[in-house]
């Protein structure tokens, strides 16, 4: 396994109760993988650090901006500007402004992420580090240039996460955090690594999930991100709406420009 010339850093943010859970054996095998390949990895383990998912006034140290009415999203950017965020998040502001990449590491709840990583979101993803609106979002959000991934399990079978089966297609449920969480932040946001049914999988089975999570990790340098509809192709004007040229220009392609932006089409058949 060859090593990267340059020496990289990578995050895993870990969502998961039990030790003994194949998310953890997933958490590992990225640890174990990245590591032999020249990252320095760090872990942040929501669980076993007691991490608070509730945004709350305690996350400030210093003064509110506003002590008569909480606005928690313009307290937590003053507070980022005047570095009185509480030491919780500002651990976890310093691991990711190091971190070239970004893994997501949990088990799908109710078609998203458990609380706790829901919780991280809110309390990490801070504006005026993570985004400012409206000139650093999208393509131009301020965490450019890392690339995230998500790798998670599902109860359900590949088949029922399809556009044919009963949970809907994947890339549809993955939306909303890949677009409207990480994209909107600047995020490069790969292609998620989804293990499919785990519990329900003989061990075979689950070994090769492992195996195939640890040789996508090695490749994962050639892979080219995820598309979306360029942020130039909305105009802040009219507040972000499609521009009519970039909808002419689509007319006559019938596959959808995005999973969200699908204008009626058919989504892509790559996954």
């Amino acid at each position: 396994m060859a090593k990267q010339t340059t020496q990289k850093s990578a995050l895993i943010v870990y969502a998961h109760q039990e030790p003994k859970s194949f998310n953890a054996a997933l958490k590992d095998t990225a640890v174990d993988t990245l590591t032999k390949l020249g990252y320095t990895v760090h872990v942040s383990d929501l669980y076993a650090q007691g991490f608070d998912p509730r945004a709350t006034k305690d996350d400030f140290t210093g003064p509110l901006a506003n002590p008569d009415h909480l606005q928690y999203q313009n307290e937590i950017k003053h507070a980022y500007e005047h570095s009185t965020l509480n030491d919780e998040i500002k651990a976890e502001v310093n691991k990711l402004r190091r971190a070239d990449l970004i893994i997501f590491q949990f088990p799908m709840y109710w078609f998203s992420v458990p609380a706790i990583l829901k919780g991280w979101f809110d309390r990490v993803l801070i504006a005026g580090f993570a985004f400012a609106f409206p000139n650093n979002i999208f393509d131009n959000g301020l965490l450019k240039g890392k690339r995230a991934i998500l790798s998670l399990t599902t109860s359900g079978s590949e088949t029922m996460y399809s556009d044919r089966g009963i949970s809907g297609d994947i890339r549809v449920t993955l939306w909303p955090i890949h677009y409207g969480t990480l994209r909107f932040c600047g995020f490069d946001v790969m292609q998620p690594q989804v293990s499919f049914s785990p519990g329900f999988s003989p061990e075979s089975k689950r070994k090769e999930m492992l195996d195939n999570w640890s040789k996508r990790l090695e490749g994962l340098q050639k892979e080219a991100p995820q598309s979306f509809v360029s942020t130039d192709s909305f105009d802040p004007q009219k507040w972000f709406v499609m521009k009519d040229e970039f909808i002419e220009k689509e007319a006559d392609n019938n596959i959808a420009p995005s999973v969200g932006h699908h204008l009626g089409k058919k989504l892509s058949s790559k996954k």
